[in-house]
């Protein structure tokens, strides 16, 4: 999300934000020394498989890149899914953005609004070799002021693929697919980002993993980034879960991802 976010000025926004980073931190090496209840969050990968039918995921949030001279990102942001037919489900995401450029007035407002669907139309067989796939479009409106840096100012659309394969404990998948970035009089060009991940049921109640990802340059003269996130999900109950992520870039980091994070609760019912 974090590369989708582009007010209120003051040191209230600079102080949360530290705070904010400063939990995320905290929370992630906690998760890592103590399942995801779904996959995609914590993590920037995705997997095929939706919220069961007439059932629903909600998301309480906060994640953001620091780059050199900039941090950014959404909080308090909300995600939710709805199983609105058999193998498929609902997607929306409404957002807080922030934006923090060094030697510049910190901003705060609405972001950018994402809508999706979420589809599986291969299910997963459990005893052969046949993984989970499903598509997951999404469309980003410009509802976040692009002159604050909260928006990108024109509407973009992400068209992925995602596979997913389960061997006992252990989870692996991922994908990736083309974003439609253009427009709106911007710098902003077409990219793709691909990911995939690894991730072990540690207890009845805790699940960790790691991904690592690529992402093609999303502006013109931009850089091509990749890099890689360790996170958990802690089940306090069937319904309430803690999701924590930390990781950073790897090729290119000082422009696309010094240090990013995740941190957000859930409620599945």
């Amino acid at each position: 999300m974090a590369d989708r976010v582009r007010g209120l000025k003051g040191p209230t926004v600079a102080t949360w934000m530290d705070f904010a980073r400063a939990a995320g931190a905290a929370l992630a090496l906690a998760a890592l020394i103590s399942r995801p209840a779904a996959a995609g969050p914590p993590f920037r990968t995705d997997d095929p498989e939706p919220v069961d039918y007439q059932h629903y995921e909600f998301y309480t949030f906060t994640t953001g890149t620091h780059v050199s001279g900039d941090t950014s990102g959404v909080g308090p942001a909300w995600e939710f899914n709805y199983g609105l037919i058999p193998n498929g489900q609902f997607h929306i995401v409404a957002p807080l953005a922030f934006d923090s450029p060094a030697g510049g007035p910190s901003q705060f407002g609405y972001g950018d609004t994402e809508l999706g669907f979420k589809y599986r139309f291969i299910d997963e067989d459990s005893n052969g070799s046949r993984p989970m796939v499903g598509v997951f479009p999404l469309l980003e409106i410009p509802t976040g002021d692009q002159a604050s840096g909260l928006g990108a100012g024109h509407v973009r659309l992400y068209l992925p693929v995602w596979l997913q394969k389960s061997f006992g404990d252990w989870t692996t998948y991922g994908g990736g697919g083309y974003w439609v970035n253009h427009g709106g009089g911007t710098d902003d060009q077409d990219y793709w980002f691909f990911g995939w991940l690894l991730q072990k049921k540690v207890t009845e109640k805790l699940v960790v993993g790691g991904e690592i990802f690529h992402q093609t340059a999303d502006t013109i003269g931009g850089k091509d980034s990749t890099g890689f996130n360790i996170g958990a999900v802690y089940d306090f109950d069937e319904h309430n879960h803690l999701l924590v992520s930390a990781g950073r870039g790897l090729q290119n980091a000082s422009e696309t991802n010094l240090y990013s994070w995740y941190v957000g609760y859930q409620i599945t019912k």
